[in-house]
Order: structure tokens, then sequence, then C-alpha cells
């Protein structure tokens, strides 16, 4: 392994962000793009299905899912982890409805919701 691949490999490791997740890799990957693949790999991608696809010197190098990893989608903000299989937060609606309605719960609960999708655990709505 020479230095500059190391030092690429540990960049994708120590600060893993992928631009987006899909199965078709991109026509233009720009030097150092990252991608999480998607579940029907194609192209270039076959036989990849959930590696996390780096683009770098003209070509793919895939860095297999372990559990324990998280990783950024760029397009959604959300983190995805890995445990035994890539898993995301599933959204979580706003308190609504009900006969009587407190005030100071909803603003709470709202604030903690807030939160947690800012802090990527939770998607946009």
């Amino acid at each position: 392994m020479f230095v500059n691949e190391a030092f690429f490999l540990a960049d994708i490791l120590l600060h893993p962000a992928v631009d987006s997740q899909t199965s078709t890799p991109p026509a233009a990957p720009a030097e150092g793009s990252c991608w999480l693949v998607g579940n029907d790999p194609t192209g270039a991608w076959n036989g990849q299905a959930g590696a996390i696809a780096a683009y770098s010197a003209g070509e793919w190098t895939f860095l297999p899912p372990q559990d324990g990893m998280s990783l950024l989608v760029m397009t959604t903000g959300q983190m995805l982890r890995y445990r035994n299989g890539w898993q995301a937060a599933s959204p979580v609606a706003a308190p609504s409805g009900g006969t009587t309605v407190d005030a100071e719960a909803r603003t709470a609960i709202n604030a903690i919701r807030s939160a947690l999708i800012t802090a990527g655990i939770l998607p946009q709505p």
C-alpha cells in the first residue's frame, strides 16, 4: 500500500460522508467523492451492494461496511448506522390532535424533535 492510498482510505474512514445513496455509478465523479452503493448496483458497482464507493485516481475503491460504522448522507443530512445492514431513523410526526392540548408538553416535544432532526438522528420532514 502506498502512502497516498493509505491517506485516502484514512480520510474516508475517519470522516465518513457520502454524496448520496444510489445503485448507478455517476457518469463523471469528482476526485475523492464517495457514495453509498444501493441494493441493486449496476456497471462498475456490480456486486458491491451496501459498500462505500470512493473515486480516486480514475478508479473505484469499495469499502465494505462493518457493524458499528456510521456515515453522513450529504443530500439528506441524515446519519446512517450499520448493524446487519444500513439503518436510518424513521420520521417522527409532529404532535397534533386530541381533545385537550397541553401547550407546554407540545412545545417540549417539538423542541426534542427539532434537536433530533438537527443532530441528523431523524430525517428532515
